[in-house]
Order: C-alpha cells, then structure tokens, then sequence
C-alpha cells in the first residue's frame, strides 16, 4: 500500500479521555503534527496541547548553516550569519505554526459540547496504528486528504479575507 497524507481525526464524546491517547499519538509511526482541542460543556473551545515533530530543526539547522557560511568573514561574520539563518528558519517554523492554526480554526465545529478532538497530521502506510489507537480509547475516527484539507483551509481564509475588505468598505455596515 502506499503511503497516504493525511488529517486523522480522533473525536471523543467526553473531554476526559484524550490525554492519553494524545500522548499515545506522538509515537504514531508517520506523524508529522498532533493538536488537542477540547470544548467546555457551554461551549468554549481550548487548544489544550500540541506536538510537532521535529521542532525547532528547522531554527537551528538554519543557524548552523549560517554560521558556517559567516566563517568566511571571521568570528563575527559567524555570529551574524548564525543569527541570520537561525531568524529565517524561525520565520519559517512561525509561517507553519500560522497555517496549522487555521486548519483547527476550520476543524473547530467539530468538535462536540464536552468533549474533545485529537488532529493528526500523519503520512500513513496502512490505517490500522491510528485506527487501534482511537479503538482502545474509545474515539470515533475520521481522516480528511491532506491535500483536500489544505484547499477547504485556503478557501476558508480565501472568504474571510473577502468579508474583512467588504467589512472595511466605506458605507458598508
């Protein structure tokens, strides 16, 4: 079978039992990112935890590369090319971090009143990890195309871009 990118779903009916299916998760073979999400009986949404593998590589493996390219101009040409590199592999993880926000804000809906939702992000070869793993804790499990999610996550931002600028229009409102 070949390898599937995709958004798994893990929606708990009480907010009680992510925890350790969260913890559970980040040992997932293929997972890229996890987020919990968990909605207050009245109502209230909270992102409770997040992972995402390999944070911060992309930081320091862009300062390390800096600092070598600064060592042609000295001790100093080092520090600023680390500091350089560091900043733009920072910018990078931000620009991540920013998209993945978006994707639970459109995901937010589905999650139930006192209860909890588990987003993976995971390249998967077969679906039997993450579809034991919500079994065992007692999940419902859905899994969304990475790529189609990526889409409906643009078309999202797409059409609230559009309704801030007709907000923002003189006359309107």
């Amino acid at each position: 079978m070949s390898e599937q990118h995709n958004v798994v779903l893990l929606t708990f009916p009480d907010a009680a039992g992510w925890r350790p299916a969260f913890d559970e998760a980040q040992h997932l073979p293929g997972l890229r990112q996890a987020a919990a999400l968990e909605r207050s009986t009245d109502g209230l949404l909270e992102v409770r935890d997040t992972f995402t593998r390999g944070a911060g590589v992309a930081t320091v493996g862009s300062g390390v590369l800096g600092g070598l390219v600064g060592l042609l101009g000295g001790p100093v040409g080092a520090l600023l090319g680390f500091a350089a590199g560091a900043a733009l592999g920072s910018a990078a993880e931000e620009s991540r971090a920013t998209e993945g926000g978006a994707g639970l804000i459109v995901l937010s809906p589905r999650v139930p009143d006192g209860g909890a939702m588990l987003v993976l992000e995971v390249r998967e070869a077969a679906p039997g990890p993450a579809d034991e793993l919500a079994a065992k804790h007692g999940a419902a499990v859905e899994r969304i195309d990475a790529h189609a999610f990526a889409e409906q996550v643009k078309a999202a931002e797409h059409k609230a871009a559009e309704d801030r600028a007709n907000d923002e229009r003189p006359g309107q409102g």
